[in-house]
């Protein structure tokens, strides 16, 4: 399932087309690409699943660009995304090769941009979602989120690269001679970061935003019970996969590319992925949906 999604997406034309200069897609043109990509293998979601499949990859994406320290750190966000993509697919080189090389038009087409440049793509990103305020379990958990499905943002923590720990005001006369310094005390704990983020192809991004929120170790803390915790740490040591685990797991996708199952609808190749808890919360969830978000879902046949 995902060799065939990241095939798509990474798609030599798509990229091509995703590239070119152009107005930023309106809600409605990514809504129908996100739901052509995540259709793009055997795996199938209805309409409610796939909105909240939707709400939170957006809310999260609005979440990594409102809290990035610098306009430039959109770039490191993307990094880390692309760095989490290649990890899924390290043992597929033609898939890997596709991925690196949406790597280099990345930083070929934006690693020259000015500051500038850099804050008018974030303002045009945070103007596309200003009007998005889903609540999202796993940051209002965190308090990351209020329950108005605003995002709080930290007042401490380490400042940008290349701005110095707030505290210091410094008068210069009209020859640019500094004559005089006053300091002043802060709410936040500030301290300066270490080093700068790797912009190269492979490297220490340094900034954690864009990496996996459900990971053990990611930047916003969940607060978990003792047990819950040690669960957790089991899971971290038993991250490297079985390698039998892996060929059962294709082996069943196989099986399942082959099959046909019958839906009351019609027929249909592939599995189901429920979002919810019941499906009877899913066809809930379908009934009350707005009528605005109703969008034609096309599905594409990835093993033609």
């Amino acid at each position: 399932v995902m060799n065939d999604i990241i095939t798509t997406m990474f798609n030599k034309k798509f990229m091509e087309e995703l590239f070119k200069p152009q107005e930023l897609y309106s809600k409605k043109a990514l809504r129908t690409v996100y739901d052509r990509l995540a259709h793009a293998s055997i795996m199938r979601l209805n309409q409610a699943s796939m909105d909240k499949l939707y709400d939170l990859m957006t809310m999260a994406f609005k979440y990594q660009v409102l809290l990035c320290p610098r306009p430039k750190d959109i770039l490191l966000i993307t990094f880390n995304h692309l760095d989490a993509i290649k990890d899924f697919v390290h043992d597929s080189p033609g898939i890997l090769n596709q991925v690196d090389e949406t790597f280099r038009q990345l930083i070929e087409t934006y690693g020259c941009l000015s500051a500038g440049e850099f804050q008018l793509i974030r303002q045009t990103l945070l103007i596309f979602f200003q009007d998005m305020h889903i609540r999202v379990s796993i940051f209002l958990k965190d308090k990351v989120q209020n329950s108005n499905g605003r995002f709080v943002l930290p007042i401490s923590g380490p400042v940008p690269w290349g701005t110095e720990v707030p505290g210091l005001i410094r008068i210069f006369n009209r020859n640019g001679d500094e004559v005089k310094r006053t300091e002043f005390t802060t709410d936040g704990n500030y301290v300066t970061p270490q080093r700068e983020g790797s912009f190269e192809l492979y490297g220490d991004r340094v900034l954690k935003l864009g990496t996996n929120m459900y990971s053990v170790s990611r930047p916003v803390e969940t607060h978990m019970s003792g047990s819950s915790k040690n669960v957790a740490s089991c899971a971290k040591e038993n991250i490297a996969p079985n390698p039998l685990a892996k060929e059962e797991l294709n082996f069943l996708a196989r099986l399942l590319g082959g099959l046909e199952i019958k839906e009351p609808g019609g027929s249909e190749t592939g599995f189901r992925l429920n979002l919810f808890t019941t499906d009877d919360e899913e066809e809930h969830a379908a009934l009350t949906r707005p009528e605005e978000l109703s969008y034609k879902v096309i599905n594409i046949e990835a093993t033609q």
